[in-house]
């Protein structure tokens, strides 16, 4: 863990996930139709199927077994990014009151998804409202705490499968420094920035990168350009 970062106990990183989905629901309850339709920071995903990914935060493999009887067609999906896609865009097509009220129905609950902790349904609370909010001008804040739990798990398993759900930036190679906690992680050139920069960063989301300082900034935003 960074330097910052004390080991958080499960009730601290669930008040972080209900913090962050009353935030969100705040927010996506005063939307416009047509907002509901914008695109999102997920490339390829509008507002609606950031939405309705939120819904499937509480999936044990009886649920996972259920929807696929349900809709068979997902056993076409090939791989894990696929399968997340494609499960959103069912929901997508449920009605917006029934999007929002599957998301309240999270909000006090403790159930997460199989083979991954809350943490890593922090993280997704946290990164996909701002994959929601940037696009629309929205300023939502992050909680801060909730924020380092999650830069410094995302960080820690960026090697392993539960990395493999986020764009890959070329953060390798350099020394991120939050520049509002006590967190640094890599080496190389330093790339400063606030702890919610720095969660974008690692999950993928090029907009961080406007948010950035220290000398290794500008060659890292150089490398991120998509070719």
């Amino acid at each position: 863990m960074g330097p910052d970062v004390t080991p958080p106990d499960l009730d601290e990183i669930w008040a972080a996930i209900d913090d962050q989905r009353v935030r969100t629901l705040g927010m996506l309850e005063e939307l416009t139709d047509e907002q509901w339709e914008h695109p999102s920071l997920c490339e390829g995903w509008s507002v609606r199927h950031v939405a309705a990914h939120l819904t499937l935060q509480r999936q044990h493999l009886s649920d996972v077994a259920r929807l696929l009887v349900e809709h068979p067609r997902l056993l076409r999906s090939v791989g894990l990014n696929r399968m997340i896609h494609d499960s959103a865009v069912l929901v997508a097509a449920l009605p917006t009151d029934e999007i929002i009220t599957r998301i309240r129905a999270g909000v006090g609950s403790r159930r997460h998804n199989s083979f991954v902790t809350p943490r890593e349904t922090l993280t997704d609370t946290l990164v996909h409202a701002q994959d929601i909010a940037i696009p629309l001008g929205i300023d939502l804040e992050m909680q801060p705490r909730g924020a380092l739990i999650a830069l410094d798990r995302t960080w820690a398993t960026r090697r392993t499968w539960l990395g493999t759900v986020n764009r890959q930036l070329p953060i390798d190679g350099y020394r991120l420094v939050a520049t509002d906690a006590n967190w640094t992680a890599g080496r190389g050139p330093r790339v400063t920035g606030p702890v919610a920069a720095l969660l974008l960063l690692v999950t993928g989301r090029p907009v961080a990168l406007a948010r950035l300082d220290g000398d290794g900034a500008a060659q890292l935003r150089m490398q991120a350009q998509p070719a």
